[in-house]
Order: C-alpha cells, then sequence, then structure tokens
C-alpha cells in the first residue's frame, strides 16, 4: 500500500514570538512523572538549541548527513581490541545529539538537558569554566554538596581510555569526531524525572579543543550496555529495562517518552531477540531477516544483513544516527525496488549530497518494512522522507554505510523509529517494537 506524501517542512522554524515563554515551550513549567521523562528534539522550536540563524532546508539535511556520517565511522569503529575493556566506546563521544531529556544534577539540583543515546557507554556534562565548551549551560561542581571527583586507585578510572592522574583526580581525553576532549571523571547525585542516582559516574568536561564537530551543548546521557552507562550503574533500580518512543522532528515540546525500568512499560508489543555482538559489545543488535518494499520481499544478500560475531556486522537500533544506512548492496537492491513502486512511474530522481533517490512535485511512495523474527517494523512516509516545502523536493531518507571499516553495521536510526515505542528488555534479552504516536 502506497501513501500520498504531503510536501510541508520537515524542520521547520517557529515564529521568534511565540520564543521559549510560549506555553508549550516552558521547560520551567514541564513536569516529569515517576519514570517517564519527556523527549523533544535538538531542532525542534521549543529546543534551547535550536539555531539563532536558520539554515535553508538543503544546508540543514547537509549538515545532519555530514554528523550522521562521522557517527556511523564512530559506530563501525567499536570493535574491541584484545586489551580493551566493554567501556572502550567511551573512547570517543557519540555524534548527533538528536533527542535529549531534563535530568537534574547534584546538590542542590542543577537541570542540564542531555541527549539521549542508546549507543553510548558514558555519561558526560561540561562544567563551569570549561574552555571552549559551546554552550554557556554548564554545571557547577563547587554548588553541589555530593560532588566529589573520582580517585585514581578507583575501579571506574579503569574503566576509561588513557586515564591520567594530575591531581590525584583521574582524568582522560575523549575523541568526539574531529574535536578533542578533556574531563576529570566525577561522581554526583543524578535525578531522573522522580528517581535520584546517588554516586553516579559521569565525565566532567573541562575543555574541548580541535576540529569543528560540535559536542552536545549541556551533555549526554548514555544508555548503552557498557560499565558506566546509565543502564549499569543504575541496574538495581532499572533492571536493564528502557523504551523510548521518539517524537516527530516537528514535535513542539516533550511529547516522546523515556521510561526507565521494568514497570509501567508498554503490554502490546512484539519482540524479536536481543543479540550481543562481542566485537561491539556496546550496540543493540537485532537480527534482520528480510526487508520488504510495498508489498514485496526485496531480495538481499544473505551475508550483508547477517549478525556475525567474529566481525562485529549486523544491524543495530540506534537513536543518536538521524538517518537509517544500510550496507551497499542491501541499500542499492531496496532503493531500487523503492524507485520502482513510486507514482508517478515517470518522476526524475535526483540527488542531494549523500541521499540518490529525491524527487520534485507530489509523488507517492511504497511503505518499507524491516521483517525481524517475531516483529515487523513498518514505515510509512513520514519515517521515510524528508520534505521541502519552498523547494518542493523530497528525498528517501535512507543511505548507503560507510565501507571504509572493518565490519558494516546496518544501522536503524531516529528518523525511522520515530512515533514507535521500542523496548529494550536486557534481562529477557529482547526488543519490543509497537506503533505509537508520541509526536
Amino acid at each position: 500500500m502506497t501513501t500520498l506524501v504531503m510536501f510541508f517542512h520537515l524542520l521547520f522554524i517557529i515564529p521568534l514570538a511565540l520564543g521559549l515563554n510560549h506555553l508549550s515551550c516552558d521547560l520551567t513549567n514541564t513536569q516529569d512523572k515517576d519514570s517517564t521523562l519527556r523527549i523533544f528534539h535538538i531542532d525542534s522550536p521549543c529546543s534551547p538549541f535550536k539555531s539563532s540563524s536558520p539554515l535553508s532546508w538543503e544546508a540543514r539535511v547537509l549538515k545532519t548527513l555530514a554528523q550522521d556520517q562521522a557517527r556511523l565511522q564512530y559506530l563501525t569503529s567499536l570493535v574491541a581490541g584484545r586489551s580493551v575493556v566493554p567501556v572502550a566506546s567511551g573512547r570517543q563521544m557519540l555524534q548527533s545529539a538528536t533527542y535529549i531529556v531534563k535530568a537534574k544534577v547534584g546538590t542542590p539540583a542543577q537541570t542540564l538537558l542531555l541527549a539521549m543515546d542508546t549507543s553510548s557507554d558514558v555519561a558526560w556534562l561540561p562544567c563551569s569554566g570549561c574552555v571552549g565548551c559551546p554552550s554557556t549551560t554548564a554545571f557547577s561542581p563547587a554548588k553541589s554538596t555530593t560532588f566529589k571527583n573520582v580517585s585514581c586507585n578507583a575501579p571506574q578510572c579503569k574503566q576509561v581510555p588513557n586515564p591520567t592522574c594530575g591531581s590525584s583526580a583521574c582524568s582522560f581525553n575523549l575523541t568526539y569526531g574531529s574535536s578533542s576532549i578533556a574531563a576529570n571523571l566525577s561522581q554526583d547525585t543524578i535525578r531522573l524525572a522522580a528517581d535520584p542516582i546517588e554516586a553516579f559516574t559521569f565525565g566532567c568536561v573541562n575543555k574541548v579543543a580541535g576540529g569543528g564537530t560540535i559536542p552536545p551543548p549541556q551533555g549526554l546521557l548514555g544508555l548503552g550496555r557498557g560499565p558506566l552507562s546509565l543502564m549499569t550503574q543504575a541496574q538495581s533500580l532499572y533492571k536493564s529495562t528502557f523504551s523510548y518512543c521518539l517524537p516527530s522532528f516537528r514535535s513542539l515540546a516533550f511529547s516522546g517518552s523515556l521510561r526507565l525500568g521494568p514497570t509501567s512499560q508498554p503490554l502490546r508489543l512484539k519482540y524479536t531477540p536481543l543479540l550481543r555482538n562481542p566485537r561491539r559489545s556496546s550496540l543493540y543488535y537485532v537480527n534482520l531477516l528480510a526487508i520488504r518494499v510495498g508489498n514485496k520481499v526485496v531480495d538481499l544478500p544473505p551475508a550483508d544483513i547477517a549478525f556475525n560475531p567474529t566481525t562485529g556486522a549486523g544491524t543495530i537500533f540506534d537513536s543518536g544516527t538521524v538517518y537509517t544506512r544500510l550496507a551497499k548492496p542491501v541499500y542499492e537492491a531496496v532503493r531500487d525496488e523503492f524507485r520502482r513502486r513510486v507514482k508517478p512511474r515517470n518522476a526524475v530522481v535526483t540527488s542531494l549530497g549523500g541521499f540518490d533517490t529525491c524527487y520534485s512535485g507530489q509523488v507517492t511512495v511504497p511503505a518499507i518494512t524491516f521483517m525481524f523474527k517475531g516483529v515487523n517494523m513498518t514505515m510509512p512516509a513520514d519515517n521515510l522522507m524528508l520534505h521541502s516545502t519552498a523547494g518542493s523536493t523530497s528525498c528517501l531518507a535512507i543511505a548507503v554505510a560507510p565501507e571504509n571499516v572493518n565490519s558494516v553495521v546496518n544501522v536503524i536510526a531516529s528518523m525511522q523509529q520515530q512515533n514507535h515505542r521500542v523496548l529494550i528488555d536486557g534481562p529477557n534479552g529482547r526488543i519490543g517494537l509497537a506503533r505509537e504516536l508520541c509526536s
């Protein structure tokens, strides 16, 4: 079945008159409930991080695509070496901080908006006095009575890359894209919704230098599977279980949600096994069996979608990458079938940056379904097409995964996940999926 594509701006800019004082955008009055946090897109009208000088639609798409490319390079680099522990993913900050949640850190609490990232094992915050940090909003350790630095002989210090001890505190350096980030390993109380987590370990960033890759302005909350992730540090509280629903890019406020812990999770989900790949042990792998375009199951090379614990290849769910990436043979087969089913059939195909399936004017496009054991994930046009009102251009928001890596990872990204409930059920080794409108 096909869906009529309506043309409107995917990443529109709210009028200045609305601002953050609009009722639906007043972040100071948003109240989280129990263990449910609201989520909004970093470029949404209510985000304090939206650009003060709006980019054109084409420039924004190309910028996001470039950020995705850097992130994909990072994800494919998560291959454990012989002497690297599971926290190796902390060696490089994740890219494309797309969705953010509100967290309160310290005593008394200081509110920060952290990027929510399912493929990161580390939490980090910009701290006061940080040189080169992209935001003036930073965590002030001096104002918190519960803050402390982690000592060099603490076990957590062995779980970060290249630790050093300049003044008895554990320090380390991370790489984020083309930027270098220096941080002290620290602990303080963090509160997510109603849940205080005492002595939570995170990186207190004091310097950012180097290239043009901009880190998430107020920090990052890692939801991966490593020893310093939120899920591991709060395992006794959340039991390695969480779910999220990412709202549309057009969502005005905290309409999405992150649910932490096994209680109050949705019941009407279908499940597929959650896999662990020892070569990239931080990531949430699933076994992709097939891809359907419209009602046609595409003929795919089995090796390019297979889960391979020896090489690290396979398919992951990731909230930080914006556009889904597929191994080249898989992408080309899906793209070709997609093009054949676009109507009108004489629609001219153009390209935009890394997107090679773009159209001018009104077109009707087929749904795409990722097929797993036990559950299918069907994506309508809103999850597949980028739209430009001004230029009447739409592009298929799926691209080729980087090829110059050890092994290719197929990444099911945030745009394709939006308005779906994704449940990570660690104790039972499964991922639950269901369509849910949270925009």
